[in-house]
This record gives C-alpha cells, sequence and structure tokens, in this order.
C-alpha cells in the first residue's frame, strides 16, 4: 500500500489544499494525517488562509482515504463535524512484521515511547520538524523515530513537507514533489 504521511495542517485552507493536490498526484492509497488538523493553538500564529471550515469541507471530501490520529489541538466537537475518526490517540500500522507506531508526540515521542519492538517505527508530527533518526547503542537499531515536518508552519528552517511509503521507502518530500530525505526499510 502507498501511503502518505502529513501532520499540523493547523486550519490552513491553502495547505490543506497543496497537501490534497500532493496525495492525488502521489497516487496514495490512504492519507495518514498526525493531528493538529483545523486549529492553530494559542502558541501559534495563524497559518496563510487560516480556515477551518474551508478544511473541513476539503477533507470531508476524501474521508474514506484519510487515517487520523488526535493531535493536542483536537477537541470532541472536531469529531462533530469531520466525517472520519480523529480522536484516537494512536494507530498502528504494519509494513511486513515491522510496526508503525502513529502518534500526534505531544504524549508518546522518544522521551516517554510507546510498547515498541526491535526495529519498530515511531511516527509523530507535533514539533513542525522532519525527522528521521534510528535509536539504540553500538550500532543497533531499537527503533526509528520519524516526522513527517508540518504542512502549514514548519519550524528551524524546514519546508513544508510530508512523507510518501511506497515498498519500505519512505520519502520526505516539500509541496513541489522535491524529495530532500529518503529511508530504506530492510
Amino acid at each position: 500500500m502507498k501511503l502518505m504521511i502529513a501532520s499540523d495542517i493547523h486550519g490552513s485552507s491553502y495547505y490543506c489544499n497543496k497537501m490534497i493536490e500532493a496525495y492525488k498526484e502521489e497516487e496514495a492509497e490512504k492519507l495518514l494525517l498526525l493531528g493538529d488538523i483545523l486549529y492553530h493553538g494559542p502558541r501559534n500564529d495563524l497559518p496563510k488562509d487560516y480556515d477551518p471550515k474551508k478544511v473541513i469541507k476539503m477533507l470531508n471530501s476524501i474521508s474514506r482515504e484519510i487515517l487520523c490520529v488526535r493531535g493536542n489541538c483536537e477537541a470532541e466537537v472536531d469529531q462533530m463535524v469531520l466525517d472520519f475518526p480523529v480522536l484516537a490517540d494512536y494507530c498502528i500500522i504494519y509494513l511486513g512484521s515491522r510496526m508503525m507506531f502513529a502518534t500526534h508526540g505531544h504524549k508518546l515521542n522518544p522521551e516517554n515511547l510507546p510498547p515498541l519492538n526491535k526495529g519498530d517505527i515511531l511516527l509523530n508530527g507535533h514539533t513542525h520538524v522532519p525527522k528521521c533518526v534510528g535509536y539504540g547503542e553500538a550500532g543497533q537499531i531499537d527503533f526509528i523515530y520519524m516526522n513527517p515536518g508540518s504542512v502549514s508552519m514548519p519550524k528551524e528552517n524546514s519546508p513544508q513537507s510530508y512523507i510518501i511509503v511506497d515498498n519500505n521507502k519512505f520519502t520526505w518530500k516539500d509541496f513541489e514533489g522535491n524529495a530532500y530525505l529518503e529511508y530504506n526499510i530492510r
């Protein structure tokens, strides 16, 4: 299955539209959203073209293709307007025998791990910084931490971005389709 992973739209209709265009161009089968969909939160400035109602319409139009976990900006009222589940704290997807544990990252993250087996993948959003880091000692990877960055408000001079997972290959891309990071699962 070809999967697109994105996070932290924060109500930007402009970047939500760019994300959906990239999703369709990539011809992914599912879109996994790692939370913070509609609201910008009290610590963030308003993103470009902040319009949560428009984001709702755009995402509801592809609701059958979306998997989603709850971010720290989601509330129960969001579930009343979105046609796909948004309140799960995590979801688990398997790539062969390797588990991808997807969660927003404000609770479970590299400093507070969920139950992972050797070689599993922890997917987080929340930090708005794209990452791919293997954690372990003496050349042994205990788990791999991945973050797609932010769709609308990237930090640390990173681009607005997403991840494509295809045939055990993870590719980080900006919205111009440029790949800037790759990781192959063996």
